[in-house]
């Protein structure tokens, strides 16, 4: 068995059942989280390394063949989400660390390191039903952690989450019990040749159902509606990770789903129907907004659609661009959100009528969300640059001259909106001061948490310093997601 496929998951799941133990030990619970998050960032790019140079890896667990036991199965497309994942993982909860003081803080780190775990099972599982259990992991831990501390505005937010989450997990339930009737296995390996056998009206509604199921998890439209009030209403290290990553792992589903499970059946004219009008309609629920976090989050919906219009486009040099796109955007979002925090840690507020000024209180707050902002908005030189060239220079290549010229306006959008953030926190005058503002008061921020926000904004630059070489391993892990011939082989030997 192959330990590097298991210690993302196993020792996460370890770190937090020792939380729990360690309750009433706060140093002991902090210092728990981040080496259990470490060792399993620390295995996943040992993991990276040994599938870019011998190819996808797989393990059967407990020794049971594929596809009867429950198989871990890494590619390259698995390797790069799991490090970027782990890593903005590891940064957000150094920021959380540095939020020290929370009553709720004993109850977070377990339950965040479930959460970790689960993400971890969800990018190296080899079958539908495990997919489905890392999921309900994640799901579970995240229903705790956005209604943590329990203010009614939290539980009211919370609930849409959880009632929505529950209805996305029945219907996957429900596809993959059509699929094993259909097939007889869920295991991703097997159901790219059984799927083949059945017919081409059954295979598309089985991708339509699975589709929807993934779309509601990355919140694209029509199915988007819950996150811009389920997420502002969290506190803020949690908002950071769930728009950091766990839309994101739909996107992943979604990319796995399209070219190994239905390739044939590609559904490319509904995808970029659904990419534009996802963009679309988040970057106008952006400029309409007065709060920075309702902003940002109509943000994770705009942006999802690039990813959407890259795995529409399916072609190398789309999935390629989109791979890239989900990599860039996980550092980015949660670095973007960890300056929010910063924000209102030190205003009170994060309404753009309530503050103004924070240049001259926190400078280098103002620093990093211009950076990560005109990121998002793709301005070269930076990561969301290279991200959004790739996917115009496939789309002019596939001669989707459609979508790209709303891709292109959606970007004007974003800029708008990040201006918008920009001019009225950090140099404009606040109409209704909060009370720190009104003051003058300096209010301290906690050194964890100014270092973990510029790390996270760190390694959004080095994606940008390293955009040739990364692109390089996103076009071979294009390649390989649109030719899954060497991950059938690695799951079945």
């Amino acid at each position: 068995m192959n330990a590097l496929l298991a210690i993302p998951i196993v020792i996460p799941l370890l770190a937090a059942a020792l939380a729990v133990i360690a309750i009433r030990l706060p140093t002991v619970q902090r210092v728990l989280s981040i080496a259990g998050v470490a060792t399993a960032l620390a295995a996943s790019v040992a993991l990276l390394i040994e599938v870019e140079r011998n190819g996808p890896q797989a393990t059967q667990v407990g020794g049971w063949p594929a596809p009867i036991g429950i198989t871990l199965v890494a590619d390259l497309f698995t390797c790069l989400m799991l490090v970027i994942g782990l890593a903005t993982v590891l940064a957000v909860l150094v920021f959380a660390v540095g939020q020290r003081g929370d009553d709720h803080e004993s109850a977070f780190h377990p339950v965040y390191l479930v959460m970790t775990a689960g993400v971890a099972l969800s990018f190296l599982t080899g079958d539908l039903f495990n997919l489905f259990v890392a999921f309900e992991i994640t799901l579970t831990a995240s229903y705790v952690l956005i209604t943590l501390g329990g203010a009614k505005e939290q539980v009211r937010a919370g609930m849409t989450y959880v009632v929505i989450n529950l209805l996305a997990s029945f219907l996957f339930v429900v596809a993959i019990a059509f699929v094993y009737a259909s097939t007889g296995t869920v295991n991703f390996a097997d159901l790219t040749e059984r799927l083949t056998t059945l017919s081409p009206n059954l295979r598309t509604a089985l991708a339509l159902l699975l589709l929807v199921v993934f779309g509601i998890k990355a919140a694209i439209f029509p199915l988007f509606f819950w996150l811009p009030d389920a997420y502002p209403t969290a506190r803020t290290s949690v908002t950071a990770v769930f728009a950091g990553l766990l839309t994101k792992v739909g996107v992943y589903a979604i990319i796995r789903m399209e070219t190994l499970l239905f390739p044939d059946n590609r559904q490319s004219t509904l995808l970029l129907v659904i990419a534009g009008l996802t963009m679309v309609i988040g970057v106008l629920g952006a400029i309409a907004q007065d709060d920075m976090k309702r902003i940002l989050s109509f943000h994770i919906v705009s942006q999802i659609g690039y990813m959407i219009l890259g795995i529409g486009l399916f072609t190398v040099s789309g999935i390629a661009g989109a791979v890239f796109f989900v990599l860039h955007q996980i550092p980015v979002k949660a670095s973007l959100f960890l300056v929010v925090g910063l924000v209102e840690h030190d205003a009170g507020s994060t309404k753009l009528s309530k503050i103004g000024g924070l240049v001259r209180r926190i400078p280098l707050a103002a620093v990093l969300f211009l950076v990560a902002a005109l990121s998002l908005a793709g301005i070269p030189p930076l990561s969301g640059f290279v991200g959004k060239l790739a996917l115009v220079s496939a789309g002019f290549d596939a001669q989707a001259y459609a979508i790209i010229a709303i891709s292109l306006l959606v970007s004007v959008g974003t800029l708008f909106s990040m201006v918008k953030i920009w001019n009225g926190v950090f140099w404009g005058t606040a109409e209704e001061p909060t009370p720190a503002i009104a003051s003058g008061e300096v209010v301290h921020t906690p050194a964890l948490m100014t270092l973990s926000t510029v790390a996270l904004v760190g390694l959004t630059v080095a994606i940008a310093i390293g955009a040739g070489p990364i692109y390089e391993l996103c076009e071979r892990a294009a390649a390989e997601l649109l030719d899954p011939s060497t991950y059938v082989r690695a799951v079945q030997g």
